[in-house]
């Protein structure tokens, strides 16, 4: 017998919203920082796929192995291939790395390399985990899709009751409380960067965003505009460079943002220039050229530290924002001393 549904098969999608619904029909449950991932399991084979329904499984042999080692509790996993063979099901959660008491979303991403070596050498170095959340074909190979979640989810807890060893695979948390999703959105300790909201009288609507909702969490910080680049044509700025200060007092290059408008572009030049020829960064500074870049757009003026400006951004990890961030005001009120990297430290995980 086969699993009724097989990849690729496009998981179930989130609509961002900006404020969290709220009734009886909402679960809860933490956006985790990692890799969306549907883990196939028939018998003695094992498929992971991506959120583009690609194939992720020769990049997490670690997953692959502990989705084998799963057996029903008080099952010798020595059993053979019998047993191993007549073990199936499909579950849908997510993938990450633990890096002490956060997640790294950068030791995430250098898994995807081409060399198998390299794979190998970092799923022991660097061991991501799976987190599960919904169950789309249970350990019997029924077809749980058409199902609504408050069928689904007790579905879940009752496979990871009996199946799950948390040391190989964790069951992502849910709440039917409003209060409780609100701490998790707000809280900075936690392994996730949001909340995800699911319709409990829904089923499992493949590939698309119907009865789940997602809102990110919003994160801010002050950071010392350290330098700017000019925009690849003309004599206008182009981004400006951001910068920290670590416990030594020390100005690191942790990013950029570019989000003004062109019609404030002349201004922004204006006021830039006047305090160009200073230090800059004294700690890590903006790199040269790369494959992204030309030699003029590598190229950044220092500037005295004296200009502070609020950015948002998503995610910060290795010591930088992940991706640009959106600038939000400009913060003359604000001591440029003042702008530490106490501001972004690592989010625990739970």
């Amino acid at each position: 017998m086969s699993l009724p549904i097989q990849p690729p098969y496009l998981p179930m999608e989130a609509q961002q919203v900006a404020k969290l619904p709220r009734g009886d029909e909402w679960q809860y449950e933490p956006k985790w920082d990692g890799f969306r991932c549907i883990v196939f399991r028939d018998g003695d084979n094992v498929e992971l796929q991506s959120k583009s329904a690609k194939p992720l499984t020769r990049y997490f042999p670690e997953v692959v192995a502990a989705m084998l080692e799963l057996y029903p509790r008080g099952v010798d996993a020595g059993a053979g291939a019998g047993a191993q063979r007549q073990v199936r099901f499909v579950l849908d959660g997510e993938i990450v790395v633990p890096a002490g008491n956060a997640l790294s979303f950068e030791d995430l991403l250098q898994r995807i390399h081409p060399a198998e070596s390299r794979v190998r050498k970092l799923s022991v170095e660097t061991p991501a985990r799976f987190i599960a959340f919904d169950l789309l074909v249970d350990a019997h190979g029924k077809l749980l899709v058409d199902e609504p979640l408050a069928t689904r989810r007790p579905a879940l807890e009752q496979f990871a009751e009996a199946f799950t060893d948390p040391a190989k695979i964790q069951l992502s948390p849910a709440t039917q409380d409003y209060e409780t999703a609100q701490e998790w959105l707000t809280s900075l300790k936690t392994g996730f960067d949001g909340v995800v909201a699911k319709r409990l009288d829904l089923p499992y609507t493949t590939g698309e965003r119907t009865g789940m909702k997602k809102i990110k969490r919003l994160r801010t910080a002050d950071c010392v505009v350290g330098g700017f680049r000019y925009a690849s044509k003309g004599k206008q700025v182009g981004s400006l460079l951001l910068g920290l200060y670590d416990d030594d007092g020390l100005l690191h290059h942790v990013g950029f943002t570019s989000s003004f408008k062109a019609n404030e572009k002349q201004a922004v030049t204006e006021m830039l220039e006047p305090l160009a020829g200073g230090e800059g960064f004294s700690g890590r500074a903006p790199g040269g050229p790369s494959r992204w870049s030309t030699e003029r757009s590598a190229q950044w003026i220092p500037l005295q530290p004296k200009l502070v400006v609020e950015v948002q951004y998503d995610h910060f990890s290795e010591g930088r924002f992940r991706h640009g961030t959106k600038l939000l005001r400009w913060r003359p009120d604000k001591e440029p001393r003042a702008c530490t990297m106490g501001q972004v430290a690592p989010r625990a995980a739970r």
